[in-house]
């Protein structure tokens, strides 16, 4: 049954995509943006439209299905489900304010999954029963490995390039790398797509569920993939300024070939999470594939300051939301 309460988690669940999408907006546009490609305007739009590219080719929703799956379905209810929402804005919001390239992808899974263990608490069950562990522990581990995965990949692209490269007159080669950039810029806008709007999805679609709208199992209203396309791409045109100075500059000084390396990376790295249904951070992994290429030059080329900054910000983000998520649940629980 379509409940206020139901309309009012449908649209927290449009304003975290909106902001998933201007706070993710550094992930695709930063090293485009700081090679001078593209003037900062071009390149969210540029991000934005490959980001709702990504609607008319990935049918499956398997991330979807990961992120869904988190909680157990006896636990999920639609107070919980506001509640992970709220708190995944609101530690969204805040890493905006201060610039900080904070994951979006795990604030909502810590979200969701903090809300779920204060229900089952209520329900006088233990606090991880409500969760699935299998998902969880892959998602924590991906904390690690994505960026990993995205600096391994980059450092050998790079390598690569610039052995092929080595007998390239630079002012040619850097004339030919800014317009290959534009191709590796649309390809991790595609991949952010396809892996970040999915996430969204699994919750309105168990948002659905616990309203007994739909079953479980049954196929996903063609509606929820649209909408969260749409408010993704949204959020990616509002841009995110302060994380793309972070991103683009504040890591290591990017060239339009380190650019086309650090994007190239960042795609396969989501393609093949994306195809093992595994829902990543892009922020982690554009960061790993920049930390990658600035590896390339020498190991002081990284700003390992910044970098580490950056590595407790991503420590503390699925804590902090499931812990702002249980606050919330228990102030809400009974609307």
């Amino acid at each position: 049954m379509v409940t206020t309460l139901l309309v009012a988690v449908v649209a927290l669940a449009l304003i975290f995509d909106y902001t998933n999408g201007f706070h993710d907006a550094a992930n695709s546009i930063a090293t485009i943006v700081s090679t001078k490609v593209l003037t900062p305007f071009q390149a969210v739009l540029l991000a934005a439209v490959f980001n709702f590219a990504a609607y008319f080719f990935i049918k499956d929703h398997k991330v979807a299905n990961t992120v869904a799956k988190t909680v157990h379905e006896e636990f999920i209810t639609l107070h919980v489900v506001l509640a992970g929402l709220i708190a995944a804005i609101t530690w969204n919001l805040t890493t905006w304010w201060f610039g900080i390239p904070s994951s979006s992808s795990h604030t909502l899974i810590g979200g969701f999954a903090g809300a779920g263990i204060t229900n089952a608490l209520f329900l006088g069950k233990h606090a991880f029963d409500a969760i699935n562990s299998h998902y969880i522990l892959t998602i924590i581990a991906y904390i690690v490995l994505a960026p990993f995965i995205g600096l391994i990949i980059a450092y050998f692209i790079t390598i690569l390039i610039l052995h092929i490269c080595k007998r390239a007159k630079p002012a040619i080669a850097e004339r030919w790398f800014k317009r290959l950039q534009l191709v590796s810029a649309a390809a991790l806008s595609f991949a952010h797509g396809t892996n970040d709007a999915q996430k969204v999805m699994g919750i309105l679609y168990v948002s659905l569920v616990a309203s007994k709208i739909i079953i479980s199992g049954s196929p996903m209203p063609e509606w929820i993939p649209l909408a969260c396309y749409s408010a993704i791409s949204l959020g990616t045109m509002s841009g995110g300024w302060k994380i793309v100075k972070t991103m683009g500059s504040k890591i290591t000084k990017i060239t339009p070939l380190e650019g086309v390396a650090a994007e190239t990376a960042g795609a396969v790295t989501l393609f093949i999470t994306e195809h093992f249904a595994i829902p990543v951070s892009t922020t982690h992994t554009i960061t790993g594939s920049i930390i990658g290429v600035g590896l390339t030059k020498r190991v002081s080329a990284v700003r390992w300051g910044v970098t580490i900054n950056l590595v407790w910000a991503w420590i503390i983000t699925i804590p902090i939301s499931a812990l702002i998520a249980g606050l919330v649940f228990m102030l809400v629980r009974h609307w």
